[in-house]
């Protein structure tokens, strides 16, 4: 079901000369963003600040990738525009920008600031951000509760003045609430004309009225008939349908369903008709099936092994909740994930491409170009780039997980270990990864981010181009990984171009510092090639950094070698 909600919007400027209140709502098939806004008239400029701020917020919210957390969404939709707004303020004061509010009155700058209070409903919860005065009430089951608290002075001839606002300062801190979300729930968004006036009760009264437009017009008149002196706006939502859009519904929802025990050819799986077991790791099986059109699917489940360890169920819906919205987003490069409305177990299908994986491509021998391995490197690149954007970090890269279908096209497998902003704590400790192509920082202690995953890609280009790894095949037990640098792919390999020696010898540099940034950056380096010069090749590495203990071990053997000579001369020699 996709989300839907009757919304409502009225603003008046009441005694004011001008209406300085801004609010908006817009909603989509996944959610719903609000916001209503409070310009603040110290020489001018709220309604400007008002309005860009709601606006801006509106038009980019959904804009942002649905792995992203809310509050991340948020705060950096927040954090631009006060920014923005910050420097517009600095330019108009020093450039003269001064506005006569009343005569005999000395000069204010022109600034231009505002209070702003955002909703943002997804899924089966509701995100609210706030700043200033404006204020978010919540009805549900018939309680109105106050979602946010006034950034104002606490004193009755100063609570005009704002503490915090959009604009005022470069480092905002924005005040967040999140809770459930049921069908029924009610929000109300005000302005400080409506709840300086209007009692708690008497506006949970009004937000029933009604629909949700009349509603809010009866709560404006309502405050300019209790003698407001200032805007009043209000903006009322009424939650009508809910979409099942977040990663919290997918656990929810993949709860109480059994895993499926093991299948055997022609078995049946809600509609899916078994046809042959693909793999068995202990932790999962990968089946394939046909589904009612008879178009082949993967279906992968737990092992019964693991089908109640509630960590691997929760790897496993945040698997599928992060391959719907890679559908959503149509980046290439990744196996689609279909959508299985009444699913009676837990489980994955997949979409079905025929081909191989780049490991079993290099165990049969397969031989590959060094023109055809930059060109796949680019599209493979391409993919980790998209992810990472996405705020996802894939943490298991290697030749086992880079498929090339039949089609021709490569695709990334195995997103069960990968992290996103939604993923939980216990995920993200998860020690993930393949040894042999993990950087030195995870063996450090350091977290899985989008450098290991660029780090793996370039052990993977290095095996792909020489058939070996760069620092060898790297156990979990031993201690000295990385006490030599990786030898030059042309040294193992004569037809590798020096431009992309240096390229993967940067890739999996032993020091951070040297490597790639981003996909991007590694990406552009593909792309050029020799045609601008290509990359520099890395510094070696300091022999103190590769063995620390190998300084104390020479200081050892001088020590040593010293006391032997002061023994020599103390009982043999001459004096």
């Amino acid at each position: 079901m996709s989300f839907d909600a009757d919304i409502g919007h009225a603003s008046r400027r009441g005694p004011r000369e001008v209406n300085e209140d801004f609010a908006g709502a817009l909603r989509e098939k996944r959610g719903l963003v609000a916001a209503i806004a409070d310009g603040v008239s110290t020489g001018g400029g709220g309604r400007e600040a008002a309005q860009t701020s709601v606006m801006g917020l509106l038009s980019d919210f959904f804009a942002a990738p649905a792995t992203w957390d809310t509050t991340v969404v948020l705060d950096r939709l927040i954090a631009a525009q006060n920014s923005w707004l910050v420097a517009v303020n600095r330019q108009r004061q020093v450039g003269g920008g001064w506005h006569r509010r009343e005569a005999g009155r000395v000069d204010e700058p022109a600034t231009a600031l505002t209070t702003l209070t955002a909703l943002a409903l997804e899924g089966h919860g509701y995100t609210v951000a706030h700043v200033g005065d404006t204020r978010a009430w919540f009805i549900s089951g018939g309680e109105l509760s106050l979602l946010t608290q006034d950034h104002a002075f606490d004193h009755p001839d100063q609570r005009s003045r704002l503490t915090r606002a959009v604009g005022l300062d470069e480092a905002l801190s924005v005040d967040y609430a999140q809770g459930p979300l049921r069908v029924g729930d009610v929000f109300v968004l005000t302005s400080d004309g409506v709840h300086g006036v209007l009692k708690p009760a008497r506006l949970a009264a009004l937000a029933a009225q009604g629909d949700a437009q009349a509603a809010s017009e009866a709560i404006v008149e309502a405050a300019i008939a209790a003698g407001g002196r200032d805007n009043a706006s209000a903006l009322v939502v009424r939650v009508l349908g809910l979409d099942q859009g977040r990663l919290e519904d997918e656990l929810a929802r993949g709860r109480p369903l059994p895993a499926p025990g093991k299948l055997k050819v022609g078995d049946r799986l809600d509609g899916f008709a078994i046809t042959a077991l693909v793999a068995d790791n202990g932790v999962h099986r990968l089946y394939q099936a046909r589904d009612a059109a008879g178009a082949l699917v993967a279906i992968k489940t737990l092992h019964e092994a693991r089908a109640s360890d509630p960590e691997e169920r929760a790897m496993l819906a945040h698997e599928a909740w992060l391959g719907l919205r890679l559908a959503e987003a149509g980046a290439p490069g990744f196996i689609r994930v279909r959508e299985v409305p009444q699913a009676t177990a837990l489980y994955i299908a997949f979409d079905w491409h025929g081909g191989r994986t780049l490991e079993q491509l290099l165990q049969g021998g397969q031989r590959f170009g060094v023109e055809e391995v930059v060109q796949s490197a680019i599209a493979v690149t391409r993919a980790v780039g998209r992810l990472h954007r996405l705020g996802v970090i894939h943490r298991d890269l290697k030749p086992g997980n880079l498929h090339l279908g039949e089609d021709g096209q490569w695709r990334l497998l195995d997103l069960g270990t990968a992290v996103s902003a939604h993923a939980s704590q216990a995920q993200r400790e998860l020690h993930a990864g393949t040894p042999s192509y993990m950087n030195p920082e995870q063996w450090e202690g350091g977290p899985a981010d989008s450098g290991s995953d660029l780090f793996a890609l370039g052990a993977t280009l290095y095996q792909w181009l020489t058939g070996q790894l760069p620092y060898g095949e790297v156990e979990p037990y031993q201690t000295g990984r990385f006490r030599r640098d990786p030898r030059a792919p042309s040294r193992l390999r004569p037809d590798v171009p020096i431009w992309l020696d240096h390229l993967v010898l940067k890739a999996v540099a032993r020091d951070a510092r040297q490597r790639f940034e981003t996909a991007e950056e590694l990406l552009l380096a593909l792309q050029r090639g020799a045609s601008r010069g290509g990359v520099g090749a890395p510094l070696p590495t300091p022999l103190a950094k590769r063995d620390p203990l190998v300084l104390w071990k020479a200081a050892l053997v001088v020590s040593l070698l010293f006391n032997a000579l002061l023994v020599v001369w103390l009982l043999f020699l001459p004096r």
